[in-house]
């Protein structure tokens, strides 16, 4: 057994779970000891060889870094309770993105932050959020922005596996019935989701916004730190498995170049310029499957002077698993009293 820290996944056995696990192998992150926990219903199933228990407090005694895939009701009870127990939680779930105590956190663009936890969490963001703040956070930096008008395609797998179960099942009964749907065949979208597209993506809220949308205004103007930045979203389900695309046009304070905008998403982390479209070179779904950067291109200036383009990225990935691994490598990386345990003789 090797030095490292005591690491918790907590809902382990869900896709983002899953992804967890598989990249803290993969990216080699000091584990001295993995703690795998999800429901009562899940203990005893295995992930990647490793045992999973059923939640509890004893998951988190002399643990260092938890990293939650729960729903929001479990997470609003467990992870402070974990908290509690000295952790530093890695929370996935909504519950305390807008906590004024709770850091929001995308190591690419605001990671110090990591290190301002009085609660003991940390939040992720929205998969959507995370997606479009990639490109758009250094070309803030260097232009300031004003505005932001996007509109989203998320993938059914942004629902979790009944999502992807029920495109996989209409699919099917389309093909079998040689014509589209007219009734959904699942739990996870209300409308079919085969050749069609739902432009509404959570609870609809007073004023026709939905809570998906919502999340992308609140969330950006905190990472950003930025809070009169204008939002404008429509967030919109589509049949694709993987991978979430934002079209987004922003208006800055400064006007863009276009030379120097390429220039700034290039030398960015975490994200790769696909941008020759008369060569059929743009970001797709497809491309950014199975991969970490957020992938920008479409880039050009719209008719109405904004700057615009269009960025993909995994959102199991980036937009979850990928992002919580690398809040914890943050923290590890700039907090010198969270030291590595001494594996066991």
């Amino acid at each position: 057994m090797r030095d490292g820290y005591v690491v918790a996944v907590v809902g382990a056995t869900g896709a983002v779970g899953r992804q967890a696990v598989a990249l803290l192998e993969a990216r080699r992150f000091p584990v001295r000891e993995l703690r795998l926990a999800a429901s009562p219903r899940s203990a005893g199933k295995r992930v990647d060889g490793h045992p999973v228990v059923a939640l509890s407090e004893e998951v988190f005694e002399g643990c260092d870094i938890a990293i939650f895939d729960v729903p929001d009701e479990v997470s609003r009870e467990w992870a402070p309770r974990a908290a509690s127990h000295g952790v530093v939680v890695i929370d996935n779930a909504a519950t305390f993105r807008l906590d004024p105590d709770v850091p929001l956190v995308i190591p690419e663009i605001n990671g110090p932050r990591v290190l301002d936890r009085p609660r003991g969490i940390i939040a992720n963001p929205n998969c959507t959020t995370a997606t479009f703040l990639m490109p758009l956070a250094p070309l803030h930096r260097r232009y300031g922005v004003r505005r932001v008008v996007a509109c989203s395609y998320q993938s059914v797998s942004g629902a979790g596996q009944a999502g992807v179960e029920q495109l996989w099942r209409e699919l099917r009964a389309a093909a079998e019935r040689g014509e589209p749907l007219e009734e959904s065949l699942g739990s996870a979208f209300s409308h079919p989701i085969v050749f069609n597209v739902i432009p509404a993506i959570g609870s609809v809220r007073d004023g026709g916004h939905t809570s998906e949308e919502l999340k992308a205004q609140a969330e950006s103007r905190k990472i950003l730190e930025h809070p009169t930045l204008e939002v404008g979203i429509t967030c919109v389900r589509v049949p694709t498995l993987v991978g979430h695309g934002v079209a987004v046009h922003a208006t800055f304070e400064q006007t863009p170049d276009l030379d120097e905008v390429r220039e700034i998403l290039r030398a960015a982390p975490g994200v790769e310029v696909v941008d020759d479209p008369k060569s059929g070179r743009y970001p797709t779904p497809l491309r950014a499957a199975g991969r970490d950067p957020a992938y920008v291109g479409r880039i050009r200036f719209d008719g109405a002077g904004n700057l615009a383009f269009f960025v993909v990225a995994d959102n199991l990935r980036k937009g979850a698993a990928l992002n919580a691994v690398q809040i914890a490598e943050t923290v590890v990386s700039l907090q010198p009293g969270l030291r590595p345990q001494p594996a066991r003789a």
